[in-house]
């Protein structure tokens, strides 16, 4: 399908706009370390958050990753932080128990909680600003389904949320495409990029050793450790943890069976007249909207331009195909933008559980955590801290995840053959409101 060339600026960037402030970092080769007390596999928030617990703990911490560090989708996602967890109380309550369903939500608040504190202590600079997201209803049905939702739950684990009409939308966003939507106040935005380069840079100084471009081929147990192969050598060591999210791959087959990686698209737009943005994004929240195939966006840190991302094909599909149509979706939603160009479209894989929820855990003594399903700038750092602390032994680094089952399907081996028949389904309900 050829798309018009004219959406594009003529050096359109095919990587990350994170990455233009923050290049993947050049990390010097050195021999692969033989040994190590943690290996990790995956350079991304969950494995650098496990390495600065290990690393500080003073346990020898060896991280490898099939490509850069922070390659994946730690710095490709839109930088937007929320309470993580998908399924509400109501929907939580009868498959884990009331009890469980109250420990999960509130892991959820506390990851939220977990970034905005780990920036501070660290220093890290990275943007990181309370934006509150307008989370918008894309039909009056869903607008009253969300008002329901806001009132039912225990006391003590609704999040600080106003509720907004369609009358009084327009001070929050400059459309008339949606049908009112509820502001979650505490909500927050983030580079991720420079999120990643500083968690990145305390985890080396902690004395964790980051060697990239060489992905672990085999898992073997040897004694009371493990045998780990790469294409520069075999490693030892007594503890295997696995971070690879929506990257995971035939290594782990049980880990793989369990999540289902989700291609999801950004674009970035060339930058945009102050006194336009001034009108579209009013409050300089993060936004989404309560489509089943979502859609998500904010202002960049400096307020110049957009980053609007979603999915936008049935199909894993090319930037060069997903630009154009992710722009024609922005247009749709702000009509006063059909002549700003795209400087960068981008993919990242996110990682579904079919639960719905992030799990960690140990299977035949390898650690894991992930399939955040599209919350993970919060939950994957922090539950990435949680695995560390078990991995040390430490009671604090118990969760309400702890012990949920991590569900697969008959006939499920990682390859999502279902994703495109369930995004029809979904945009189906989506396009009648529902």
């Amino acid at each position: 399908m050829s798309q018009p060339a004219s959406l594009f600026v003529s050096d359109l960037r095919l990587t990350p706009y994170w990455w233009e402030r923050t290049p993947r970092p050049e990390i010097a080769e050195r021999p692969l370390p033989g040994t190590t007390e943690v290996l990790i596999i995956g350079s991304g928030f969950t494995g650098l958050s496990a390495a600065l617990q290990t690393a500080r703990a003073g346990r020898k911490t060896l991280i490898i990753d099939a490509e850069a560090a922070g390659f994946g989708c730690s710095t490709r996602n839109g930088g937007q932080i929320s309470t993580s967890v998908k399924p509400g109380f109501g929907a939580l309550a009868p498959r884990v128990g009331a009890e469980r369903a109250v420990g999960i939500i509130r892991e959820g608040m506390n990851s939220l909680a977990w970034v905005g504190d780990f920036v501070a202590r660290e220093r890290i600079d990275c943007d990181f600003r309370v934006a509150g997201r307008f989370h918008a209803a894309h039909s009056p049905r869903q607008f009253a389904m969300l008002a329901q939702r806001l009132g039912t739950g225990p006391q003590g684990l609704r999040a600080e949320v106003e509720l907004i009409p369609r009358s009084e939308q327009r001070r929050e966003i400059g459309t008339d495409a949606y049908f009112g939507g509820a502001l979650y106040r505490r909500y927050a935005a983030i580079d991720p990029g420079r999120f990643h380069q500083g968690m990145l840079e305390r985890a080396r100084a902690a004395g964790a050793e980051v060697v990239p471009h060489c992905p672990a081929t085999a898992i073997a147990r040897e004694g009371r450790g493990f045998r780990v192969a790469t294409p520069r050598g075999v490693i030892s060591t007594r503890e295997v943890v696995v971070a690879t999210n929506g990257y995971t791959g035939g290594l782990t087959p049980w880990l793989r069976r369990r999540v289902i990686p989700i291609g999801s698209y950004i674009i970035a737009t060339e930058p945009i007249p102050s006194e336009t943005m001034a009108r579209l994004m009013p409050g300089n929240r993060i936004v989404s909207d309560t489509r089943k195939v979502v859609y998500y966006y904010r202002t960049s840190p400096d307020g110049r331009r957009i980053l609007f991302g979603g999915r936008v094909s049935l199909n894993e599909t090319d930037a060069r195909v997903s630009g154009p149509l992710l722009h024609r979706e922005m247009v749709r939603i702000f009509p006063e933008l059909a002549d700003i160009r795209i400087t960068h479209s981008w993919s990242g894989f996110i990682a579904y559980s079919f639960d719905e929820l992030m799990h960690i855990g140990c299977h035949d003594g390898v650690w894991y955590a992930m399939g955040y399903c599209g919350s993970g700038v919060g939950m994957a750092g922090y539950l990435g801290m949680r695995l560390g602390q078990q991995l040390l032994g430490r009671k604090e680094g118990r969760t309400a995840f702890d012990d949920v089952a991590f569900e697969t399907r008959p006939l499920y081996r990682g390859n999502p053959w279902f994703l495109a028949p369930s995004v029809m389904y979904y945009r189906w309900h989506d396009r009648f409101g529902r």
